[in-house]
């Protein structure tokens, strides 16, 4: 190896960096070089002939397109990160360092400088940095979303080197295609049982964007709580919130949406009806029934109760109100959200809290069966809502439970056309999947089994008795109606298109983790979403096998590793994994040695 000559001239000059050396890292144990970059998602193609790197040059600049406020947002975002972050990898790369140039250039390519930020916009692009490092990187384009991922990509690429070498590093003759096996891959957060500050929204999304995320849920209302000051009816905020500071403006949401898609996220909003509207009691208590009752009266069946969890209400389809307040706040929300996607909610309508009103008792009268009086109700809400909906240009997403629930469920199909409805799945892993997909409807996948990451933390009720068992009991899932804790690897494994044919695969538009607020706020956030979203964010990118068809979970191991440590660098409070010993040691602590 040739010695790197530092001469006076060379100081004085800038660092220029053309000496025709090059410098060995440190090797990182039995890694392969392609394995030994650490990029998440990983690419679905990568190819990188010689483990080879070069210096990011002082004087570093993406170039590209200033037409386009939203990517000029990203670039100079990126900009900033690439030449500030300084990120030292746990494992150094086994890499040979040419310090012959450095690069100085990345150019951004963008065909279709007009696409719009909808689901199933083209967010492929392709990544190439010269063997010789003189010349530009480029990153090519379809779309302005495909340039994000690919800048995100880019700034994973660049680390500090050497132990006595701290420069920003880059690898040479690198070749990447990437682009997303599902179109939907998003993150639900419920603000209505706890309030997240703007701030905290705004730090999940930016962490989004670095996985590749691309749709934040916003589970916006509840029982609960109605933070959303709407234009139309304030008062559901002001009698229905926490208070006067655990509000959403219409300021926050332009804020939340603007950041959005200067990262490359769709919001899409959740005002959930007819059930789990409690909170709008306090500006309309004539439409809500069994507002303020307690939820699970005493000495009753669970079947007899009113609520799924303490905080009952749901609205009254027979109440000519009811249209009239839910007439202004689609409208709201519609005007306030651009998405053409619209989550209706619907889940969880319960039996009891419907029947405890007059009006709908003497209505169920008439009917043979209080099952078939309960699901007509149901399609009366939704009939009378659904094309409201659809009339804005909005495709209405609910809760499976409108096909699927035993209790109460749309009977007659054309109540949901297909074309305007898309049904997410939260309950019975891949048969209710399976269910959705084989009755023709678009689904997004979000299994309490595998994506809800508020599970094993216990029940949230008070003086529940299932705690108090003598010493020695089994406590079975410890409380968690959908325990135990959901691992990254459970989340990593799970194929959401799991016992469907090709045809009904299509109809999987990609899935969603989930964390629900009953035992979290601001003070958890972090550490409950990543990196366990992560995982997710992979799976649904790449996919969660390698080219044989092999599962990679071992191998991701050591890259989500790398990437937790990262994200705690950036300033999101990511739980670890494992003991740092373990990313010092890859494969030590694995469960079986790999062999060879």
């Amino acid at each position: 190896m040739m010695r790197i000559i530092f001469t006076t001239t060379l100081y004085i000059l800038g660092w220029m960096w053309c000496c025709f050396a090059a410098l060995e890292l440190p090797k990182s144990h039995s890694h392969s070089h392609v394995e030994s970059l650490n990029v998440w998602p990983k690419p679905v193609k990568l190819r990188w002939a010689q483990p080879k790197a070069t210096l990011l040059s002082a004087d570093f600049t993406i170039k590209g397109p200033r037409n386009h406020p939203h990517l000029v947002a990203a670039t100079d975002r990126y900009q900033v990160l690439i030449k500030s972050e300084h990120h030292a990898p746990l494992v150094n790369p086994d890499v040979v360092v040419s310090t012959s140039c450095s690069l100085k250039v990345l150019l951004i390519k963008v065909a279709d400088l007009t696409a719009t930020l909808q689901h199933g916009v083209d967010e492929s692009y392709n990544l190439t940095i010269p063997a010789s490092g003189a010349g530009p990187a480029v990153l090519a384009a379809k779309t302005p979303w495909g340039a994000m991922r690919g800048l995100e990509t880019f700034s994973q690429l660049v680390w500090v080197g050497g132990i006595q070498f701290q420069r920003l590093l880059i690898p040479l003759g690198l070749d990447i295609w990437d682009s997303p096996i599902f179109a939907h891959r998003g993150l639900l957060l419920d603000t209505s049982r706890n309030y997240y500050g703007v701030k905290d929204i705004l730090r999940t999304i930016s962490a989004m964007s670095w996985n590749k995320l691309n749709v934040f849920h916003w589970h916006i209302t509840d029982s609960h709580s109605f933070p959303l000051l709407l234009p139309s009816d304030p008062d559901l905020a002001i009698k229905g919130s926490y208070g006067p500071f655990m509000q959403y403006t219409p300021a926050d949401v332009a804020e939340i949406i603007q950041f959005g898609f200067d990262h490359g996220v769709r919001v899409i909003p959740e005002i959930d009806s007819p059930a789990h509207t409690g909170s709008w009691a306090g500006a309309h208590p004539e439409i809500v029934t069994c507002s303020g009752m307690f939820w699970w009266p005493a000495g009753s069946e669970w079947a007899d109760r009113l609520a799924s969890e303490p905080g009952s209400g749901q609205l009254n389809p027979l109440h000519p109100k009811t249209y009239q307040v839910m007439k202004k706040v689609i409208k709201d929300i519609v005007s306030l959200f651009p998405d053409p996607f619209y989550h209706s909610g619907g889940d969880e309508v319960i039996p009891g809290c419907w029947t405890t009103d007059p009006t709908i008792q003497a209505f169920l009268s008439n009917y043979s069966s209080a099952h078939n009086g309960l699901s007509h109700l149901l399609q009366i809400f939704i009939n009378s809502t659904l094309p409201y909906v659809a009339s804005h240009n909005k495709t209405s997403i609910y809760w499976e439970d409108v096909l699927l629930d035993s209790a109460i469920k749309v009977e007659d199909l054309s109540t949901l056309p297909p074309e305007h409805t898309i049904l997410q799945t939260w309950n019975g892993g891949p048969q209710n999947t399976k269910r959705i997909v084989s009755s023709g409807y678009r689904t997004i996948v979000s299994s309490a089994d595998y994506y809800y990451l508020d599970c094993g933390h216990g029940s949230f009720v008070g003086n529940d008795s299932q705690y108090n068992q003598p010493p020695g009991t089994d406590q079975g899932n410890g409380g968690s109606w959908c325990g135990p804790f959901k691992t990254w690897q459970l989340i990593y494994n799970y194929d959401i298109t799991y016992g469907l044919t090709q045809e009904e695969k299509k109809l999987v538009l990609g899935g969603e983790v989930a964390l629900w607020s009953e035992q979290a706020d601001p003070t958890v956030l972090d550490s409950r979403l990543w990196p366990r979203a992560s995982a997710l964010a992979e799976a649904l990118w790449s996919g969660n096998r390698d080219d044989t068809g092999k599962k990679r979970y071992a191998e991701a191991t050591d890259r989500l590793n790398e990437w937790r440590y990262r994200m705690v660098r950036r300033g999101v409070r990511a739980e670890p994994i494992q003991p740092l010993w373990c990313a010092r040691n890859p494969g030590m602590c694995n469960t079986v040695h790999a062999s060879g």
